[in-house]
């Protein structure tokens, strides 16, 4: 196997909206605007959630070397989903990896008997940062571009440790990596878990994107006061994107909801009284989608901890909420 500096030219990573500016760094957001963003959400930007190397390779092996900063376990998440990657290949799953005990990942994968050119996607680390040194192939291999996607520009969603991908067992099935394969559409995850509280600096930030369409999923952090927070993130994005898309997503179901809290209803109300204000005003880009639709009382199964999706969870919203956005994106 030759080993293949990270990064190179044919290979294009997606899902980093600020790639061209950070290299060789997969972190979420841009170091310039570091000072405007509260320490949590600058740490949690570390951590590549969406980030995808992608390639066509001729090659029957290929493999991937970095370096994890950390490999401290979490109760309710795999390590490969937190700090690990996963390959697929023409959209096929084909294997994973965890980083050893000092954060070290050097793996090599098998991924067909006979060559042939494929479409290479390697999923980067959900929940930790990490560094890529070199991405293997076979020695006679070759790389170049991968096929283009449906639309030239991503879907961006903003949330919580939902959006980020807590807690998918692989980091290739959050719901937005699911959409993205179906639907053949890059995505820039910015959920930043326990802090998607809907600042204006994020606000900002996303307004750096230029993006096909916005998805709103902050509802599980920001409870006092969403609403108004919700009205003041949409108006930041339509003083520079007037017709983009935006699509207000709220709570799917959680158990607590079982037992008496209500405030789920209430973000759900709010969200939607105020997508249809916005729509009497004239703005017939602005979307509501009722999160009960993606995961219901009956789906409950799909959480690992009455909260976080565990991978079927993830599976089932993006079955649910595929079809919705295609149209939107006018892809089906």
């Amino acid at each position: 196997m030759k080993w293949v500096e990270f990064p190179n030219d044919n290979m294009k990573v997606s899902g980093l909206a600020w790639w061209n500016e950070e290299k060789p760094s997969v972190r979420r957001l841009p170091s310039r605007l570091k000072d405007t963003f509260r320490e949590p959400v600058w740490e949690l930007a570390q951590c590549p959630a969406g980030g995808r190397i992608r390639f066509r390779t001729d090659a029957t092996h290929i493999g991937v070397r970095a370096k994890s900063e950390s490999v401290e376990p979490s109760p309710h998440m795999t390590l490969i989903g937190k700090c690990g990657f996963d390959v697929y290949v023409d959209n096929q799953f084909m294997g994973s990896v965890s980083p050893d005990a000092d954060g070290n990942i050097d793996e090599e994968w098998t991924i067909a008997v006979k060559p042939g050119v494929r479409e290479i996607t390697i999923n980067l680390p959900l929940y930790q940062g990490v560094s890529i040194s070199q991405i293997g192939i076979d020695e006679y291999a070759s790389i170049t571009d991968p096929a283009p996607y449906a639309l030239e520009k991503p879907v961006v969603f903003y949330g919580s440790s939902i959006t980020q991908g807590g807690c998918a067992s692989t980091p290739g099935t959050s719901y937005q990596s699911f959409i993205s394969r179906w639907l053949n559409i890059d995505f820039v995850n910015l959920g930043f878990s326990g802090n998607g509280l809907g600042e204006p600096e994020l606000a900002a930030a996303v307004c750096e994107i230029d993006s096909s369409c916005i998805v709103m999923d902050h509802w599980g952090n920001k409870r006092e006061g969403y609403a108004e927070n919700l009205c003041s993130f949409v108006n930041t994005i339509r003083s520079t994107y007037e017709k983009v898309p935006v699509v207000i997503v709220s709570p799917f179901y959680w158990c607590e909801e079982s037992a008496g809290d209500r405030m789920h209803d209430e973000q759900r109300r709010s969200a939607k009284a105020f997508v249809k204000k916005m729509q009497d005003r004239g703005d017939a880009n602005l979307h509501y989608f009722d999160g009960r639709r993606m995961l219901s009382k009956a789906d409950s199964f799909g959480l690992v901890d009455g909260v976080h999706c565990n991978t079927l969870g993830f599976y089932l919203i993006a079955r649910r909420f595929a079809p919705y956005l295609g149209k939107i994106l006018n892809l089906r």
